[in-house]
């Protein structure tokens, strides 16, 4: 009787103060008849599966891709033969983004490119009033952070950040549930994400040839290095594209402390690491081991760190003076008493959260740009995470501690 109590208690936490996702049916909203038109800015395998979601809605949600673009000609026209298979139409293809945004008559974008120009081609994007999609991490640099997020404001678009993690049914229990106060207080977060090897391993391609990629158009002026196959088929192992495990894996992980427990900025952060196991002939510069700790005026600690030395060790969780919530499995977190100092009859043995349905990530984008609402992660929880993550490379970088200053949106050595 004691653990369907709990049970119950749970799932009308999870329940009771969750919004309703279906406000409106399909025909009653405003240009429901109107198709919307989307350009892939970026054409690797992140738009794979962006292009697989947004195929499956194409005609419930009555959306096409009509124009992709990418400086590397091979993943460019692949996307192009598969949106030709699905939409039945050939799309026009572009080098840059500047073209697709100017002469391709697209209402919306995905921006899947790589980490250092996302922000800028959010911002040019905004400024031209498309709606998007945009990968994380959201910016690599405050002052493009900043220029994005002013941009989508604005002009008031409809942006949706790829942390779609937050639009899990399971993150939004727990989320719900945290809400309860079921954990006490909570001091600490964490997560240790490992693999024994770094991921941009896997990308490397050594038979690119310059002819291949507009390399000046793919590096956007950020190195004046010249065309390496390795380093442009691998850019995420390198400092000049990527930050690394950070702003790549990390973000996910910051923007859910962010949305289960309502905090929203750091208010310092340290960092340390460095390449302790993959030392070879490709040089990669992203930190293969990396650990970072930031401090929450809300009055709880986050740590997250990555492993490539070693796959073992995985974990994510919330620790309450009460009991702690296990999120490991992100289809099935829990809540346990273990570890509690202050028993609560709530929480004696294992309980599952009970997940909150609602719209998956595209498609919530989707519903968002016909409805007016904002997305589930939208600009605002995308500057959160590039806020937190920035913070955290510049402590990497310079080995001291940093301060966020909201008011000034400005990171400072503190």
């Amino acid at each position: 009787m004691e653990t369907e109590t709990r049970r119950e208690f749970l799932k009308m936490a999870s329940v009771g103060s969750a919004v309703a996702l279906s406000a409106l049916s399909y025909s009653r909203i405003a240009g429901a008849n109107d198709r919307i038109a989307i350009g892939m800015i970026g054409c690797g395998g992140r738009s794979h599966d962006h292009f697989k979601q947004i195929s499956a809605y194409k005609d419930k949600e009555n959306v096409e891709i009509i124009a992709v673009c990418d400086p590397w000609k091979e993943k460019r026209e692949k996307m192009a033969k598969m949106v030709k298979d699905v939409f039945g139409k050939e799309p026009k293809q572009f080098e840059s983004y500047q073209d697709l945004l100017s002469k391709a008559n697209v209402d919306a974008v995905v921006i899947a490119s790589a980490d250092h120009v996302h922000a800028r081609q959010l911002e040019a994007s905004a400024k031209m009033k498309k709606h998007a999609y945009c990968e994380k991490p959201l910016a690599n640099h405050m002052k493009e952070l900043i220029s994005a997020y002013d941009a989508v404001k604005d002009n008031k678009v409809i942006v949706q950040i790829g942390t779609q993690l937050r639009s899990y049914p399971s993150f939004t229990g727990a989320r719900e549930v945290y809400k309860s106060g079921i954990l006490g207080k909570v001091g600490r977060v964490e997560q240790c994400r490992n693999g024994n090897k770094p991921y941009w391993y896997s990308k490397i391609v050594t038979d690119l040839n310059p002819s291949d990629v507009n390399w000046k158009e793919f590096t956007a002026g950020v190195t004046d290095k010249p065309f390496d196959p390795v380093l442009c088929s691998a850019w995420y192992g390198y400092r000049d594209f990527s930050d690394g495990p950070i702003p790549q894996w990390g973000s996910h992980f910051i923007d859910l402390v962010h949305y289960i427990t309502g905090a929203q900025f750091p208010e310092s952060a340290v960092c340390s690491g460095d390449t302790y196991t993959w030392k070879d002939e490709y040089k990669f510069t992203c930190p293969d081991h990396i650990q970072v700790l930031w401090k929450y005026p809300e009055g709880f600690m986050v740590s997250y760190s990555t492993n490539f030395g070693n796959g073992a060790g995985n974990s994510f969780k919330i620790f309450g003076n009460q009991g702690l919530m296990d999120l490991q499995d992100w289809n099935n977190p829990i809540l346990l008493p273990d570890g509690a100092f202050t028993k609560t009859d709530a929480l004696k043995e294992k309980v599952e959260i009970e997940p909150v349905e609602r719209a998956d990530h595209i498609l919530d984008w989707l519903q968002s740009m016909r409805s007016g609402n904002e997305p589930n992660a939208n600009i605002d929880a995308g500057y959160q995470h590039a806020v937190a993550c920035i913070m955290a490379m510049i402590a990497y970088d310079t080995g001291k501690r940093q301060i966020y200053d909201h008011s000034k949106r400005e990171i400072r050595e503190g």
